[in-house]
């Protein structure tokens, strides 16, 4: 659970102390989001091997060196004194730390039998969800009671804590010996790689129209042509063939994605909504949205119960139905919404996302043979991020070119009547006049296209629910018959 807290958490924690780092390390605008970039690309790349190292070298040994990586660059990271040396840290950070949520699931799926693996994902699965979800607000309170040097440092004490526990009780695993699929790697990580700095530099770049997005977007369609020509055509493939014949694996990996999208593409909105355009301070909006993480923990610790006399279909339904309902209140929003409709909103939202995490989890596992575990829990997990950085790319791009539409058409139906100027007495009247106005259509423009973006993610939502069809749940099928 604390290798998995430590490395989700830095998906998001660092996002608020951009602005802090950007002074003390001397970089740009433009410069200061390598931050985060390299961090993502790293993680990128090296979940993917994380089925190999760990067959290759026992789970347990990759774990070790995982955590303790991790644990040295995040100290590394907190001492950069250049933007060179913190995007060097933080690659390492992310090579590292790629690991740990797929070998703390795969770790978890073995320990526990069918019969309280529920109880066992639910808890398991808090650390997963509540780390975007608190990321951004301890990032805040760390940077602004001592500094954003802290917003890394946390992680030491954390990952001693994990080396320790890791080293005393998680057992050996059996060593298999193969031939590494270099070529498969290679284009599958240059695919993913390009992939990744597309979603991660489009909206700084100004998307297709820049060479540079372009140039991405190139070499991952090149990538994953040559994977899939390679992966035909060799013995030796990168994936397990039996992965993706399981259907039930593969329809949960979708439904993570889609997950994903959801749950960092809503978070990346709330903050600049709450604190740009409602004006909260940093420590407000983390309480405002703190609920919602709380409603995540609730559900999470309930369906363990549920899912014994419910059918987990049905309660990944009314997970979904839980957050299109949410999205669909959000998508009412308007810039004078209170705190109350803020929290009951991520209540429910969180409440919902809960219902779904953890069956989804559950019944993506449940047919697979154990022997595919390591592999099956780093492609889940690389399908959970890549959801994420598509869902938050696809916001933010879509508030962007909404909110300057919205400010033209605003701007072009004002207009000024006769009686009106005649009262202005001076040109500062005039001025003052122009700048509440000019203020005014900018609110509402944003107002208009927040509420377009969760609409969307409503739709999104609603366009997943009959993924569950796709979904078997062998012990209610088995009561079915016997």
């Amino acid at each position: 659970m604390l290798a998995t807290i430590i490395q989700v958490l830095d998906t998001t924690i660092a996002n608020v102390a951009l602005p802090h780092m950007q002074g003390s390390l001397g970089a740009g605008g433009d410069q200061i989001t390598w931050v985060l970039t390299s961090y993502i690309v790293a993680t990128a790349i090296m979940t993917l091997p994380v089925g190999y190292l760990a067959q290759r070298f026992g789970r347990r040994n990759v774990f070790l060196w995982s955590v303790a990586g991790f644990t040295v660059s995040s100290m590394l990271c907190g001492q950069a004194s250049s933007l060179t040396e913190m995007v060097i840290w933080r690659m390492l950070q992310g090579l590292f730390g790629a690991s740990l949520v797929p070998l703390s699931q795969a770790t978890m799926l073995d320990t526990f039998p069918r019969e309280r693996l529920a109880s066992a994902m639910s808890i398991w699965s808090m650390g997963v969800m509540l780390g975007p979800i608190l990321g951004p607000s301890l990032g805040g309170w760390l940077t602004d009671t001592y500094s954003w040097r802290w917003v890394f440092y946390i992680n030491v004490p954390l990952g001693i804590l994990s080396l320790i526990g890791i080293y005393l009780y998680l057992p050996d695993t059996p060593l298999r010996k193969q031939r590494f699929d270099r070529w498969g790697f290679a284009f599958i990580a240059l695919a993913v790689a390009t992939l990744q700095l597309l979603l991660d530099r489009g909206e700084h770049a100004d998307w297709f129209e820049s060479f540079e997005i372009q140039f991405y977007a190139v070499l991952s369609l090149l990538g994953l042509y040559l994977f899939a020509v390679h992966t035909s055509t060799t013995d030796n493939k990168f994936f397990s063939p039996a992965l993706f014949k399981d259907r039930n694996f593969m329809s949960g990996t979708v439904f993570i994605f889609i997950v994903g999208i959801v749950l960092l593409a809503t978070m990346a909105l709330l903050p600049p909504f709450l604190q740009q355009w409602k004006g909260y301070p940093a420590v407000t909006t983390g309480l405002v949205l703190m609920p919602r993480g709380i409603g995540t923990m609730v559900s999470m610790l309930a369906v363990s119960h549920i899912l014994k006399v419910v059918d987990a279909r049905v309660v990944i339904l009314s997970g979904m139905a839980l957050v299109s309902i949410s999205l669909q209140q959000m998508s009412g929003f308007t810039m004078d919404v209170g705190q109350r409709e803020l929290i009951v909103t991520g209540v429910i939202q969180g409440l919902g996302l809960g219902l779904v995490m953890v069956p989804v989890s559950i019944l993506a596992y449940v047919t697979l043979a154990p022997s595919l575990r390591d592999e099956a829990t780093a492609l889940f997990s690389l399908s959970r991020n890549l959801g994420s950085s598509i869902g938050v790319s696809i916001v933010m791009a879509v508030l962007s070119r909404s909110l300057w539409i919205n400010q033209q058409d605003l701007s072009s139906r004002i207009q000024l009547s006769p009686d009106l100027l005649a009262k202005v007495q001076n040109g500062n009247e005039l001025l003052a006049m122009s700048g509440g106005l000019i203020q005014e259509v900018n609110r509402q423009a944003a107002e208009i296209a927040f509420v377009n973006n969760f609409h969307l993610l409503m739709l999104i939502n609603l366009a997943a629910m009959p993924l569950v069809l796709l979904l078997s749940n062998p012990k209610a099928e088995a009561n079915a018959t016997g």
